[in-house]
């Protein structure tokens, strides 16, 4: 991926005019500057970005994580959140939807740069070439994932809930957590971050 294009939803006019202005400046292309949820699907549905930057609360509401789970549901690309807040509330509050990484506010311009370099990099890293990765993590691991088992894991990567894997593979939940319980067991892990940071160790190797 050449220049990468770049989705900002900020409702400060100013920080965001700063990111824009800072992503520009380093040759990355802001394909839209959204203030506010709607216009943040708007921007989703006409410009095809490559990552998304969300603040996490915009005006007096968490929009920023109902822009999340559209993302994950609808477009499937990664995002970062930017966000004031770091306390463990708000952290639990929006684990669910399984960002790309976490930018607080006010931040370092190095920091985001490489956030994003390293967010875009991973999963589409991870989504380029199927047979090549399930290969790829097959080989690292002692007890191989079928290709069911591979297909439930890129879900899991790409931030779906066990219901929306269900209906896209037109199977019950229960099926679905049988996977995920066979997933685990061969992965050596215990949640779905856990199983999210060992794909990410395994593909950067």
């Amino acid at each position: 991926m050449s220049k990468i294009h770049v989705l900002i939803v900020e409702d400060d006019p100013f920080i965001a005019e700063d990111i824009r202005e800072a992503l520009t400046n380093v040759d990355y292309n802001v394909v839209a500057v959204a203030h506010n949820k709607t216009d943040a699907i708007n921007a989703l549905e006409e410009t095809s970005p490559d990552i998304a930057l969300l603040d996490i609360n915009l005006g007096d509401n968490l929009d920023g994580i109902l822009i999340a789970e559209t993302i994950n549901t609808e477009f499937q690309i990664p995002f970062l959140y930017l966000t004031s807040y770091s306390n463990r509330e708000i952290l639990n509050k929006v684990k669910h939807t399984l960002p790309m990484g976490y930018i607080v506010k006010p931040f370092d311009e190095a920091d985001l740069f490489s956030a994003i370099e390293i967010a875009v990099s991973n999963y589409y890293q991870f989504n380029k070439t199927e047979a090549l990765h399930i290969e790829l993590i097959n080989n690292a691991i002692p007890n191989t994932l079928t290709q069911k088992e591979f297909e439930v894991l890129k879900d899991i990567y790409q931030g779906k809930t066990n219901n929306q894997m269900a209906n896209d593979h037109f199977v019950s939940i229960n099926t679905i957590k049988t996977h995920i319980k066979k997933i685990y067991e061969k992965l050596d892990v215990h949640s779905r971050s856990e199983a999210i940071v060992k794909i990410r160790v395994l593909l950067n190797q």
